[in-house]
């Protein structure tokens, strides 16, 4: 195993590796895990590490505490930026959110509290949204006299329509987890208790699978959101092709014929 190169210089984020799944932690609970420039940064390391460790297959994210999973941005920070540093700090925020839902891999977000703001925008970058039933949910940022600023007015209406989304954005409401579910911002809502389980039995559902097939799968998924159907086709054909010439195809598909367990390699 490869040692995580950036843990030592993480002073917000938790992070930890067991087997092939990477626990990434939001640790501010005194502020509820408030997204300030350094978190932002720790969580970025904490990311490319696994990115680019070949043993991490996923990563579970999640916040420190019972009370939030991130509750927002940190408001004192943000009531002293100018614009200009405030156009730099959206930047950042959405690099480190598209580095996250690009990772290649599977990212289970395992809401345990408030995501509001940066916080519902860093759920929504994961690949999965999981809540507990005390979870909320929104974007107050107009409350503050500022947009969204993390890609909440982008991945929200593309997780839960163009209404829904106005909506929530504009009137900066908080909602429960059970309406999140409802309107299709959240996969599951679970019991506390299960949240990491639940969040680690999904991600051994998918490391069951050809790895290749999956990264690709994502890609395709992501990208063909960005364009035209015709061009999501075309990506899907040419992905389908890329691993119809894999190892792990053949495996796949003699492993179904001879009625046994698959051994994928990635390769």
């Amino acid at each position: 195993m490869s040692s995580p190169r950036a843990a030592l210089t993480l002073e917000n984020v938790l992070y930890e590796k067991k087997g092939p799944i990477a626990y990434v932690t939001l640790n501010r609970p005194k502020v509820l895990n408030a997204l300030n420039q350094r978190t932002w940064q720790d969580l970025r390391a904490a990311f490319e590490d696994a990115r680019d460790d070949a043993d991490v297959r996923g990563a579970i994210l999640t916040g420190t505490g019972d009370k939030a999973f991130i509750a927002g941005a940190d408001i004192g920070e943000l009531s002293r930026v100018t614009a200009v540093e405030a156009e730099e700090s959206s930047t950042l925020g959405q690099g480190v959110l598209n580095l996250i839902e690009n990772l290649g891999k599977p990212v289970v977000a395992a809401v345990n509290g408030f995501a509001l703001g940066g916080g519902c925008e860093t759920a929504m970058a994961c690949t999965i949204r999981l809540a507990t039933e005390t979870a909320r949910f929104g974007q107050p940022e107009v409350k503050l006299g500022v947009p969204p600023g993390g890609g909440g007015t982008q991945r929200l209406p593309r997780l839960v329509g163009k209404g829904r989304a106005l909506q929530l954005i504009l009137s900066g409401e908080m909602i429960s987890a059970q309406e999140a579910y409802r309107i299709g911002l959240v996969n599951e809502v679970v019991p506390a208790a299960d949240l990491l389980p639940r969040a680690e039995a999904i991600l051994k559902q998918i490391f069951a699978n050809a790895p290749l097939a999956v990264r690709y799968s994502l890609e395709a998924v992501n990208r063909g959101l960005e364009t035209s159907q015709t061009e999501g086709l075309a990506l899907e054909a040419s992905f389908f092709g890329l691993c119809a010439g894999t190892e792990d195809k053949q495996e796949g598909t003699r492993a179904f014929l001879e009625k046994r367990a698959p051994q994928f390699q990635g390769r």
